[in-house]
């Protein structure tokens, strides 16, 4: 019995001393990696951000967050105000299979110049369609249009065709497109519809 207790002592500090080393090298490796993915993150964003704003060089003169409130829930955009006018706008919602995150460009008259996507949980095939099917020449194209009214899907009477068998996703990917223009604009957010832009006062 004496043996078996000296045994159980053993496995416990061996295992006790696994988890340790363990724990010790993945928050190391957790450490020297933190900054090339930030790194990673921050070119990412600057290419999308030339990408919707139509290419090439662009600079940057201000990102500052705003807030908006969805049923009851705040949600957070980020505005990147370009030099010339115009600004890329990060714009979360909740699509068919999780968060989905675009950046979408706008004009200074307020026109879609591009988008990207850059976060989505949506279904392979279907859902994750939305990174192309809005896209300039494809079916439900809305490069050039001005979400100050609201875009839509033709199924709710608006004039953007939704991704075959997405509609879920579809009305979540113009919802947030409507949500940044309402940001851009200064506009607030509604949560039925998408956005309702409203025109500032003073």
């Amino acid at each position: 019995m004496k043996k078996l207790q000296s045994s159980l002592t053993n496995m416990v500090v061996v295992l006790v001393g696994v988890a340790l080393i363990t724990g010790c090298l993945l928050a190391y490796v957790n450490h020297i990696t933190t900054a090339p993915k930030e790194e990673q993150k921050a070119r990412t964003l600057a290419d999308g951000i030339s990408a919707v704003m139509g290419g090439g060089q662009v600079e940057v003169t201000a990102n500052y967050p705003v807030k908006q409130t969805d049923n009851g829930k705040e949600v957070q955009l980020v505005i990147h105000r370009i030099a010339g006018g115009g600004a890329a706008v990060e714009s979360p919602t909740m699509g068919f299979g999780g968060e989905l995150r675009i950046l979408v460009g706008f004009t200074p008259e307020g026109a879609i110049s591009g988008y990207t996507v850059l976060q989505s949980a949506e279904t392979p095939g279907l859902g994750a369609k939305a990174a192309t099917w809005f896209q300039q020449g494809a079916k439900g194209n809305i490069i050039g249009k001005n979400p100050a009214t609201p875009l839509k899907v033709s199924k709710d009477g608006g004039d953007v065709d939704a991704i075959t068998a997405s509609t879920i996703t579809s009305r979540a990917f113009l919802k947030a497109v409507n949500q940044a223009y309402a940001a851009y604009a200064g506009a607030s957010a509604d949560g039925h519809t998408g956005a309702t832009a409203k025109a500032k006062k003073g």
